[in-house]
Formats: C-alpha cells, sequence, structure tokens
C-alpha cells in the first residue's frame, strides 16, 4: 500500500517580521496594508501600492511618466550605468524611483509625488528631481495641496554627479515658490528617507509625517559612530527619536494616513 505523501506548507504563506523576529500570516500583514500585526511594524511598500492606500480608487493620473532617465557621464564602474538602468526599470516596472500626478484624497483634489527605494534605493537622479520640481509648479499653477511620500535611502545618486546633486537645491526653489504662492505641502516620511532626499523636499513640509519606528537622517547612524567616535543615543534618527527632538510634526500610521492628510487639508483650508 503506497503511503499518502504528506502536504507541506505552501510557499510564501508566512513571512518573518524584521522588528518582532516573529512568522506572520502574510495575508493578515496585507490585510493591514503591509503592517504586521504582532509588533506594528511597517513593511516595504512599492509606490504603485503607495497610490492605492492613500488615493481614492481610480482618481490617480500620471504626470511626467514620459521622463526617462539618461547616462550624461558615460558612468561606468563594475557595469555601466545605462545597463543598470534597464535591469532596474525591468525588475521595478519603473521608469525611475518617482512618480508624480494628480488624484482625490477622501473626495479633495491634490498633487502627489511618491519615491520609491526599490529602484536604486529612491536616489535621486535628474529624472526625479525634474518631476518633482514639476509637481510643485503644478500644484502651485492649480492652486492644489501637495504631498509627498518619501521612501528614499539613497540621497543623490552619484552616477550623474553634480546633475543629481543640483536636484536637491531645484526641487527646494521649486517648493519655496509654491510656498511663496500660499500653497500646503504635506511631507510623508517613511522608512528609509535618507541623504539628500531627507536633506532638500523630505523636510520643507508645512507639516511632517513619519511612519512608525522609520529610518530618518542624512548619513546613516554607523558612518555618523564611526565618524564621530562616540556612542549615539538609543533611537537615534528614528521617528519616534525625531518626534521628541522638534524634527517632525506627528508619526501617523499606515491606516489613518489618508484620514490624516484629508483631515489637515481641511484644518488648513486648502
Amino acid at each position: 500500500m503506497n503511503k499518502r505523501q504528506k502536504r507541506g506548507v505552501p510557499e510564501g504563506l508566512w513571512q518573518r517580521c524584521p522588528g518582532c523576529h516573529n512568522s506572520i500570516y502574510r495575508k493578515e500583514a496585507e490585510k493591514r496594508l503591509n503592517v504586521c500585526p504582532e509588533c506594528d511594524f511597517h513593511f516595504y511598500v512599492s509606490a504603485a501600492e503607495r497610490i492605492v492606500q492613500v488615493l481614492d480608487e481610480g482618481t490617480f493620473e500620471e504626470w511626467d511618466g514620459d521622463l526617462s532617465p539618461a547616462d550624461p557621464l558615460n558612468f561606468e564602474d563594475k557595469r555601466k550605468y545605462r545597463d543598470k538602468l534597464l535591469d532596474e526599470q525591468k525588475r521595478t516596472g519603473m521608469n525611475d524611483a518617482a512618480i508624480t500626478g494628480t488624484g482625490m484624497i477622501r473626495a479633495r483634489r491634490v498633487a502627489f509625488g511618491v519615491t520609491d527605494s526599490s529602484f536604486f534605493m529612491g536616489s535621486m537622479g535628474s529624472v526625479v528631481g525634474e518631476r518633482l520640481a514639476r509637481l510643485a509648479e503644478r500644484a502651485t499653477d492649480q492652486d492644489l495641496p501637495l504631498i509627498i511620500v518619501s521612501g528614499s535611502g539613497g540621497g543623490a545618486r552619484m552616477h550623474e554627479g553634480i546633475l543629481s546633486l543640483m536636484q536637491m537645491a531645484k526641487v527646494s526653489a521649486a517648493l519655496a515658490r509654491y510656498d511663496e504662492a500660499g500653497g500646503l505641502y504635506i511631507s510623508v516620511l517613511t522608512n528609509p528617507t535618507m541623504g539628500g532626499v531627507a536633506a532638500s523636499f523630505a523636510s520643507l513640509g508645512d507639516v511632517v509625517f513619519a511612519e512608525p519606528k522609520a529610518l530618518i537622517g542624512f548619513a546613516g547612524p554607523r558612518t555618523i559612530k564611526a565618524t564621530i567616535k562616540i556612542e549615539l543615543p538609543k533611537g537615534f534618527q528614528t521617528s519616534e527619536f525625531l518626534l521628541e527632538h522638534g524634527y517632525i510634526d506627528r508619526i501617523v500610521s499606515r491606516d489613518k494616513l489618508k484620514s490624516e492628510i484629508a483631515r489637515t487639508i481641511d484644518y488648513c483650508g486648502k
């Protein structure tokens, strides 16, 4: 008589949480917008998922999606930059690390942008800077509240040299003009928000929200510790530490973000 073959656990049914290190049911985390049901750890979500989570269904209209990154320096280390770009585009399905456009949040029209750490760690090259600058300019022209969700751990993109670094100033200048026109800019910081992104547009919001336990700063804590040779405070560069020291205005869980943004827009009369 043949023995009945044992049925294994289907692959991908469970996942390990980096926060509490427990094995959690994947579908339960997904139902909670990819948040751990045990410790509230916020998992990575893509730019496309952010759009679905924050904007009203079917209202998003992309702007400047045809802008494509170039290789102005013919940069090459182990591989050519242009080849790496093609690989990133194929792997992520994104043209570059930022998506911008317009949509509705609880029936309120907004200009909306999001950066994605899966594409070159969300680093800011020429296309990312141009899209965000144009987003701020359109928000100014159309008198729209501006929302940017930052998930960039790579800072400026070294493959584009000074052309990448100048995007910090360009986007900041566009935001300054938006502010002079009386616009409302809500910046949402997620894990990670680092480097030139944290040092420019991500920190310039009239209101700055952050997801729980997000890593936010310029250089990473290990780099800082190795440079200044002192022990850093507990929780250094986390959302909680930055809230305590006045760098951000509020920590908002992912499931409450949409409502908090709508409430802020109403409170500010926009």
